[in-house]
């Protein structure tokens, strides 16, 4: 049997649907969109990192929210014509194979879901963290940030671990709640400030690109995670051609759009001078929570508090979707072991893979619990640092796949969609990463050769599943062939290499 005949043949398994297979066409335009928009977590970032971007860039951070968002819908693209011909809840791994071939699609994987694993296991820091401090202002009552984090786990694992809709209804309503805060307040600063404070300085092109401006970049591109996972649920969407191109189309454009206004707004309502005395001081973290209080009232300061649990609390359950997702789709490959890639034949989704989730976090929890290090500067900074950075290089690996994916044929679609955008957002992303690494002692605190001794690991392990391709292409031609060709994906053969 001929590699391309045993891709085809594996591809056809299991038919979308079916037994062992995800459900399909449970998922619209608007369920995707609130996975992709809650992974972001709006609040998390408005109130949690853009102060820490005005203080590390100045007021350019708007413009650097607004740049980033036009890198990603120039990304979306490319992205959105491959997924047409590439459907699989592994995106990464599929895309790269389709692309560029089987063994760096293997390593792609690898650094994928150690990269969606660790941002996830953080997030349960950041959601203790902010749970106790907020509770107890709210109640006076200080438990263990341990004890919120493992609480979340235990409900992320329930709901993960069940059919995939009883997420989306939840995400939906959260994500709603944060996003009508934030403009809430950003209504009520232009209601009451005017245009005293009008100013288009954040947007100008030397502000954004200021040579020591480089560092907010980390937290705009940042801002984006997850904007991809269109993607990931392809096989569960209803008429995937249209729901995965308008889902991401819509969350990537709402996240720039908004992203740019809810920060503008901190210098309408400072002005230029007053945004970078803040941004300068001791207080710059509770920027937006001083806002709230200032032009809503004191419920909206308590408001603030109980929504940001609740957005740290949806972007911790996109990430573990997304990463039981992928462990799924590995499992199936059988780079992992292949129980890990069966769906629970009554909620149609990964049951086995989420529940592998819910144990790694919980493990890293009470690792970090039993050291007792900082659930913010070590638990949430030190994965969250190494995991943005992993998503970057894979979301640039995946431009490189879609433009020479498109090469040899661009099937249908224009030019400008699958070559000219690719290469735009492949120069954004490197650009990025590259801004990223020279400035990633921001993200874990720390210098020197810490920071590599952080991120070495995934990439070596990345290497590593990369190497262990092309063994397998030597020693076991019949399931070498069949990588890249898991159940879900198109009948299309992985690229040859």
């Amino acid at each position: 049997m001929t590699e391309r005949t045993a891709a085809r043949a594996s591809a056809k398994r299991v038919s979308e649907g079916g037994p062992g297979g995800l459900r399909g066409g449970s998922l619209g335009v608007a369920d995707i969109v609130f996975f992709v928009v809650a992974a972001a977590a709006p609040l998390a970032v408005v109130a949690g990192a853009a102060p820490l971007a005005f203080r590390l860039g100045g007021v350019g951070a708007a413009g650097a929210y607004v740049f980033s968002g036009l890198v990603y819908l120039a990304c979306a693209a490319g992205l959105t014509a491959f997924a047409r011909h590439v459907r699989s809840a592994g995106a990464f791994y599929a895309f790269v194979a389709r692309g560029l071939g089987r063994p760096p699609a293997v390593g792609t994987a690898i650094v994928a879901l150690i990269s969606y694993a660790l941002i996830c296991f953080g997030f349960f820091g950041f959601l203790g963290f902010y749970a106790r401090s907020s509770i107890a202002d709210l109640t006076g009552i200080d438990l263990h940030w341990s004890v919120y984090a493992f609480l979340g786990v235990a409900v992320v694992g329930v709901l993960g671990y069940r059919q995939i809709t009883i997420g989306a209804k939840v995400l939906g309503v959260l994500m709603c709640a944060e996003v009508l805060i934030l403009l809430a307040i950003s209504v009520a600063v232009l209601a009451t400030e005017g245009t005293s404070h009008f100013s288009l300085e954040p947007f100008s092109p030397s502000r954004v690109f200021d040579s020591g401006a480089g560092g907010m970049f980390v937290m705009a591109l940042g801002a984006f995670l997850g904007f991809e996972s269109t993607a990931i649920y392809s096989e569960e969407a209803k008429h995937p051609s249209r729901t995965v191109p308008r889902a991401t189309y819509v969350a990537v454009a709402f996240l720039g759009i908004f992203y740019g206004f809810v920060t503008w707004i901190a210098t309408a309502a400072l002005g230029v001078d007053g945004l970078e005395k803040l941004a300068g001081s001791d207080a710059f973290q509770g920027m937006y929570f001083v806002f709230a209080s200032d032009y809503l009232g004191p419920w909206a300061k308590a408001a603030m508090d109980v929504l940001m649990i609740t957005s740290l609390f949806a972007a911790t359950l996109a990430f573990h979707n997304a990463t039981s997702r992928y462990l799924f789709a590995l499992g199936r490959e059988r780079i992992v072991p292949r129980f890990l890639g069966e769906a629970h034949p009554r909620f149609a989704s990964p049951a086995r893979a989420s529940l592998a989730v819910t144990i790694g976090a919980a493990v890293l929890v009470l690792v970090t619990v039993l050291l007792n290090g900082d659930p913010y500067l070590h638990l949430l900074l030190w994965t969250n640092g190494v995991g943005i950075v992993g998503i970057v290089l894979l979301q640039l690996l995946c431009m490189i796949a879609v433009i020479r994916f498109f090469s040899r044929d661009r099937r249908g679609h224009g030019t400008f969609r699958v070559c000219i955008a690719p290469a735009l957002g492949a120069v954004g992303l490197a650009v990025g990463l590259w801004l990223m690494l020279g400035n990633f002692e921001l993200l874990t605190g720390m210098e020197g050769w810490a920071n590599a001794w952080l991120v070495a690991p995934m990439i070596v392990l990345g290497l590593a599943g990369t190497a262990w391709a092309l063994r397998l292409r030597r020693r076991d031609p019949a399931r070498y062939a069949s990588l890249g060709a898991g159940e879900g994906t198109s009948a299309e053969p992985a690229a040859e290499g």
